[in-house]
């Protein structure tokens, strides 16, 4: 299934490094997108380039070092129903229900964890032509979208583990960390 939303990278398009766990800008609060412009869709087709290399089901700009608010959602390889986006300067502004569900993260590789989040949302966003939309996501869209929405806002996904939880994979991060080159 394909989505306009989301092409297909063009010949070329620059395959970014994913930065890992300990990384500052993981950190930062990502700036949101003013225009639309050539910038923008060279960075869509960068992570594009890069969740396919990855195989990974989404991927925030922040993940290839860039401190803006655009994230791919790729879920397609887990739910065949589910469809692929692309969402510049998304806001979840309402949630309902929860569920809990085992996530990983490119840039945390190896470690995976239950984290409970709202099962549905609402998320306002613009397409890659500018377009507002406004759409309910539940499932594992609506995972991929809160874990992507957390990257722009500086949070990962083991910021949602209890402090013992955390602590258990206190190891395991630091090793990943210390890959920082």
């Amino acid at each position: 299934m394909s989505d306009p939303s989301l092409p297909e990278p063009e010949p070329g398009a620059m395959e970014r490094p994913i930065i890992v766990y300990g990384h500052e800008t993981l950190r930062l609060m990502a700036r949101p997108v003013a225009n639309i412009d050539e910038d923008t869709l060279k960075l869509v087709a960068s992570l594009q380039a890069t969740i396919r290399s990855a195989q990974g089901i989404g991927l925030a700009a922040p993940q290839i070092d860039r401190s803006v608010r655009v994230c791919i959602v790729d879920p397609r390889s887990s739910d065949k129903s589910a469809r692929s986006l692309t969402l510049i300067n998304p806001r979840i502004i309402e949630y309902a229900g929860f569920d809990a569900y085992e996530e990983g993260c490119l840039s945390i590789p190896g470690i995976y964890a239950e984290i409970r989040r709202p099962a549905v949302v609402l998320v306002r966003y613009l397409d890659i032509d500018g377009r507002e939309h406004e759409d309910e996501f539940d499932g594992i869209m609506a995972r991929v979208i809160q874990h992507e929405t957390d990257h722009l806002n500086g949070k990962l996904f083991v910021d949602h583990l209890s402090h013992m939880r955390r602590a258990l994979l206190g190891r395991k991060l630091r090793a990943i960390k210390s890959r920082q080159t």
